[in-house]
């Protein structure tokens, strides 16, 4: 006779397979942000990016949330930002403006996305680490969803001022290899996750934040222009505040 707390056992709530089924959305997301970028809608391939990203952003946190965290989804999780932010965004860029120089921009797409990947493989081996530190305020380079929105500028640039003059081909590519040099870098980079805000200042905050989302909604492509810039900023602004005293003495 079988026992009924077996089949209990082998049965999994429909609400603990949200963050995976976050995670399939975000692949689906970044697969179809390639056909509308082949097909010439480059608009919504980057739009696509950004909501492979917002779901990138949700997907763990739900996961903690409803405490459904596994093996598996911590390595879907992985797969699916090696293709959604290191394979499309370059990928994305290429079909945009690079395919008078092919051979030097599919290098240059191919050193982007390996230096994802090893980003990417670098942070789970640390996160598995069993005598890592508690996590601390700070990233080792840049995380892979800022890079992809990074090299994804000159595009977003393009989106918001028409009129502007685009890079050169050969500009673009060497700025597509610096942005992957940054995401394997050991340049500190500001980790939200561990940010703390004060009581007094959450009003302030929640004010910010509705703007920032009213910018978004009304004026969509120049909003994140001005949030790219902020980020280098950030990262400039970590990079200064984490490097080491000089040393007086003589």
């Amino acid at each position: 006779m079988t026992d009924p707390s077996d089949k209990t056992r082998s049965e999994i709530g429909l609400i603990q397979l949200l963050p995976n089924m976050l995670t399939v959305a975000a692949i689906c997301a970044g697969l179809s942000a390639i056909r509308f970028a082949v097909h010439g809608d480059y608009s919504l391939a980057v739009r696509l990016i950004l909501v492979a990203g917002v779901f990138d952003g949700l997907d763990g946190r739900l996961a903690r949330l409803l405490r459904s965290d596994s093996k598996m989804g911590a390595e879907l999780d992985s797969l699916a930002d090696f293709l959604n932010f290191g394979v499309v965004p370059p990928l994305v860029l290429y079909f945009w403006a690079l395919q008078d120089m092919r051979n030097a921009a599919w290098l240059a797409v191919m050193i982007y996305a390996v230096c994802c990947v090893m980003r990417l493989a670098r942070f789970n081996v640390s996160a598995k680490s069993p005598d890592r530190e508690s996590e601390g305020a700070f990233f080792t380079g840049v995380p892979s969803p800022a890079g992809a929105l990074l090299v994804l500028m000159p595009m977003i640039v393009s989106f918001a001022f028409p009129a502007a003059p685009k890079l050169p081909d050969a500009a673009l590519c060497v700025y597509i290899v610096a942005i992957g040099l940054l995401l394997i870098s050991h340049i500190p980079t500001w980790s939200f996750k561990t940010t703390r805000i004060s009581r007094e200042n959450v009003t302030f905050f929640l004010v910010g934040f509705a703007l920032v989302a009213a910018g978004v909604l009304t004026y969509g492509w120049t909003t994140l222009v001005v949030l790219c810039l902020a980020y280098v900023g950030v990262v400039l602004w970590a990079l200064i505040a984490k490097r080491p005293p000089k040393n007086n003495e003589e």
